[in-house]
């Protein structure tokens, strides 16, 4: 019997993916704090590839206080401008203001739902969906929760 994992084929080999692959992906998130990073790295993965993304994590991490949404939200000009000017992540000025709005629409939505969490699991009645498609090709592109 084969001790190796079974992963997905769009894992590749590149260790940082695979590690991702076992470690993170597919497993329920229920932190906010958790649900905040994947929010601000999906926004920057826009348009790039994941990879591109988890290389930079520990980048990310450190130009955006550890993804603190208190912090980001009350960025100011100056520290918006040395973000652009930071090498270690996606320089996008779009992506940079989404990144400072989206931490005070974060806490907008704590504010009403209790949590992020509370607001993003209930479209799925607090439970995590579980597929059994063969393949990436028998995901639909839209379900109605996506919807």
């Amino acid at each position: 019997m084969s001790s190796e994992k079974v992963r997905c084929g769009w894992c590749g080999t590149d260790p940082l993916y695979v590690k991702y692959h076992d470690e993170e992906w597919g497993v329920p998130v229920k932190d906010d704090k958790t649900l905040f990073e994947f929010l601000i790295l999906e926004t920057f993965q826009a348009g790039l590839s994941w990879i591109t993304i988890l290389r930079k994590r520990e980048n990310f991490r450190k130009a955006f206080d550890n993804f603190d949404y208190k912090k980001i939200a009350k960025y100011e000009q100056a520290k918006i401008d040395s973000l652009l000017q930071n090498e270690g992540i996606i320089r996008n000025k779009l992506k940079v203001h989404a990144a400072v709005t989206n931490a005070k629409l974060f806490m907008e939505i704590q504010k009403e739902f209790g949590s992020f969490s509370n607001y993003i699991w209930e479209f799925v009645n607090h439970k995590p969906i579980k597929n059994v498609w063969k393949t990436h090709t028998d995901a639909p592109a839209i379900t109605a929760e996506s919807d």
